[in-house]
C-alpha cells in the first residue's frame, strides 16, 4: 500500500507531533534519559512557541498516561468557568452566545498547571530542563510556518487597530511572519526566564510547586487578572472586559481522573469522560454493527458518517460539565441496538439525540441555528484554525505522542490561548484563551455555562489497550473533526494488514479521509450543515457518486486535507516501538530510532 512516509519502527523511543521542532525536542529530552513525560512537558512548552495560532500557555490540555507500571489516567488540563461567568451575566450585556474571542470567553487557564503536575508526578527533569527548548525558540527565534503568517494576515487590521500588543510581537515591524524569516517572542522568552529565577533553589518538586504557584498567584496571575480587566473588542462586534479573578486562578489546579473505556474486538479505548467530546468516539464504537461494510466502500464510509451522527446528536444532548453525563447507558448495548436501527440506506438530515434510560433530551435553542451573520472565515484546511477578520476561530490546536523505551506512554492535545484568540498580554508574551465560547447560554443543559464548570471541550486525545495492554496512543487537532478522523485511523489500524511486523500507523494516517458537519458548530457561531460530507480528492470517484446517490451533500476537498493525525505504538511482546506523522500540511514528523 501507498504511503508518504515509512512507518518508524526501534525500541529506545518513538514521538509524534504536529511539529517537527516540537517533535525533535521531545526526543533531545529522550536521548539525554528523560522519560515520555519530561519529552512531552519539552514538546508542549514547545508547541505554544512554534505553533501559536493552535495553543499557548493560557489555553487548556487534556492528557492521557499510560505508566509502564501503573493504571491508565486522564490529566484534566481544561480550567472552569470563572466564578463571575454566569449566564445571567453574559444575558444582561445582550449576549445570546458567548463570544468567540475577548475575555469573556476566557476559561481559568489550565495547560500550564497541567504541565506542570504531569512532570512533578511522572517526570524526572527540572523546570528549566523542559523549558530551555521553548526560551531558545522564543528568545532566538523560528523559521515560522506558512499557517501563521496566514492567520496573522486574516486579523492584520484587527491587531492595528484594537489589539495592538498583539502587533508587537506578531506584526514585527508592520511584516508578516514569513517562512524563512526568524519569528522572536522576546516577552515569551523572559516570563520563563522570570519563572525560573523565582523558584530555583530547593529541588526538583520544591521549584515545580513554586513555579504553580507563581502561576497562580504571582507575577503571572497578576498579569492574567489585568489583561481580564482591560474592555477588549470581541466578535460581538463590543468592547468587554472578562470575569477572570486572582481567586479563580488560585482556587483552580489540574486533577487526575479514570478515563472512560469502551471494549472494541480485543481492543479498549481510552478517552476523557463527557465534559471532553471524548465519548463521541466510543460512542461511534459502540453503534458499530458485527460485521462491516468492505473499507474504504461507500457502504463503509456512510455507516460511519450516519454513526458519527448519531453520537454527535448525543453530545449535544447529554455532554458536558453541569450535569450528570449518563455515559453508562449512552454505551449500553441495548441502546446502541436502537440507536443502530435508525441509520438507513439514506443520509439523515436531521439532529436526533436518543434517550439514555428514558431521560428526555433538551437542546439548546440556537443548536442547528445558521447564524445569519456568520463571519466570513478564512479556511486553512489540514485541521488547522480558520480564521475570520475578527479572530473568530474554527478548529484548532496541536497533539503529541510519546512512547519511550521503558514503555511509559502518553497522548496529549494542547490548544486555546491562541495568537487569534485575546490580545497578547503584554508582561507575559501569550493571550488568554476563549474555551468559554463552547458552553450554551440557555439554562440547564449539561453544557450550560456554570462558573466553577468545565466547558465542553472538543479536545479529545486517545490511547489504545489490546487484551488490557497500552499498546497505541493517537489523535489530531481539528475541533468536532478530531472524533471523527481517529476513528477512521483507529478501524484502518484494527482492519488492516500489519506491515514490518506491527501496526501500519503510517498507513492509516495516509488514507483517504472524511467529516460531516451535520451538527452544531462547537466554535462561535454555532452553525452547522445537515447532510454534508467532505472527502479529499484522493477518494474512489465511485465511492463519491454512490455517496451523493445515499442523499449525503458531498464537498470534495484537497487530496491531503483532512486531519493532522499523530501516533505511537508499541508492541508487548517484542518491545519495538513505531511512530508515524500525518503529512497533510507538511509540519508533522515523526521521530525515533
Amino acid at each position: 500500500m501507498f504511503t508518504t512516509r515509512p512507518t518508524l519502527q526501534g525500541t529506545f523511543g518513538m514521538v509524534s507531533s504536529t511539529h517537527w521542532l516540537a517533535s525533535q525536542c521531545a526526543m533531545a529530552v529522550l536521548e539525554d534519559g528523560g522519560n515520555a513525560y519530561d519529552a512531552a512537558v519539552a514538546a508542549g512548552f514547545v508547541l505554544h512557541v512554534v505553533e501559536p495560532h493552535l495553543c499557548g500557555p493560557a489555553g487548556e490540555v487534556p492528557i492521557i498516561l499510560a505508566p509502564a507500571d501503573g493504571e491508565v489516567r486522564v490529566l484534566c488540563g481544561q480550567g472552569p468557568a470563572p466564578a463571575g461567568a454566569s449566564v445571567d451575566h453574559y444575558r444582561s450585556l445582550g449576549l445570546d452566545l458567548v463570544p468567540g474571542t475577548g475575555p469573556l470567553a476566557a476559561a481559568v487557564p489550565g495547560a500550564f498547571d497541567a504541565w506542570m503536575v504531569l512532570l512533578r508526578d511522572y517526570g524526572t527533569k527540572s523546570l528549566s530542563d523542559v523549558l530551555r527548548y521553548a526560551i531558545g525558540y522564543a528568545e532566538d527565534g523560528h523559521a515560522p510556518v506558512e499557517r501563521i503568517g496566514e492567520t496573522v494576515e486574516t486579523v492584520r487590521e484587527l491587531f492595528e487597530t484594537e489589539w495592538t500588543s498583539s502587533a508587537e510581537v506578531y506584526l514585527p515591524g508592520g511584516n508578516t511572519p514569513a517562512p524563512g524569516e526568524l519569528l522572536r517572542n522576546p516577552a515569551l522568552a523572559a516570563t520563563w526566564r522570570r519563572l525560573i529565577a523565582e523558584t530555583s533553589g530547593g529541588g526538583r518538586v520544591a521549584e515545580i510547586e513554586a513555579a504553580r504557584k507563581v502561576w497562580s498567584e504571582g507575577f503571572v496571575a497578576e498579569a492574567l487578572v489585568r489583561q481580564a480587566a482591560r474592555p477588549t473588542l470581541d466578535t460581538s462586534g463590543e468592547r468587554h472586559t472578562g470575569t477572570l479573578t486572582a481567586a479563580d486562578l488560585a482556587d483552580w489546579s489540574a486533577s487526575y481522573e479514570a478515563p472512560a473505556t469502551y471494549d472494541w474486538n480485543g481492543w479498549t479505548l481510552c478517552k476523557a469522560a463527557g465534559w471532553s467530546q471524548g465519548p463521541a468516539f466510543l460512542q461511534q464504537l459502540a453503534l458499530l454493527p458485527d460485521e462491516l461494510p468492505e473499507y474504504g466502500s461507500a457502504a463503509y464510509v456512510h455507516l460511519l458518517v450516519e454513526g458519527c451522527k448519531l453520537a454527535m446528536a448525543d453530545r449535544e444532548a447529554w455532554y458536558g460539565d453541569a450535569a450528570e453525563v449518563p455515559l453508562d447507558a449512552l454505551l449500553s448495548e441495548p441502546y446502541n441496538a436502537a440507536r443502530r436501527a435508525l441509520i438507513g440506506d439514506k443520509a439523515s438530515y436531521e439532529l436526533r439525540p436518543g434517550s439514555p434510560g428514558g431521560r428526555t433530551p433538551v437542546l439548546s435553542t440556537h443548536a442547528g441555528d445558521a447564524a445569519d451573520d456568520e463571519p466570513e472565515f478564512s479556511p486553512m484546511g489540514v485541521g488547522e484554525p480558520t480564521v475570520a477578520k475578527d479572530g473568530a476561530t474554527r478548529d484548532d490546536t496541536c497533539h503529541l505522542d510519546i512512547v519511550d523505551r521503558w514503555g511509559n506512554m502518553i497522548a496529549a492535545t494542547p490548544s486555546g490561548g491562541w495568537l487569534q484568540s485575546n490580545p497578547v498580554v503584554p508582561e507575559l508574551g501569550f493571550p488568554l484563551g476563549t474555551r468559554l465560547q463552547m458552553a450554551w447560554l440557555d439554562p440547564g443543559l449539561p453544557n450550560t455555562l456554570t462558573p466553577g464548570r468545565r466547558p465542553r471541550t472538543t479536545l479529545t486525545p486517545s490511547l489504545a489497550l489490546r487484551d488490557g495492554v497500552p499498546v497505541m496512543a493517537f489523535g489530531t487537532p481539528g475541533g468536532d473533526q478530531q472524533d471523527q478522523w481517529q476513528l477512521h485511523f483507529f478501524l484502518a489500524v484494527a482492519l488492516r494488514p500489519a506491515v514490518r511486523g506491527g501496526l501500519d500507523l503510517q498507513g492509516a494516517i495516509d488514507a483517504p479521509g472524511w467529516h460531516n458537519d451535520s451538527f452544531p458548530s462547537s466554535f462561535y457561531p454555532r452553525g452547522m450543515r445537515p447532510g454534508s460530507v467532505t472527502v479529499e480528492s484522493r477518494t474512489d470517484p465511485d465511492v463519491i457518486t454512490e455517496l451523493r446517490l445515499r442523499g449525503h451533500d458531498v464537498t470534495v476537498g484537497d487530496g491531503w486535507s483532512e486531519g493532522r493525525l499523530c501516533a505511537v505504538a508499541r508492541d508487548p511482546r517484542t518491545g519495538v516501538l513505531s511512530a508515524a506523522a500525518n503529512p497533510r500540511g507538511m509540519q508533522g514528523y515523526a521521530v525515533g530510532r
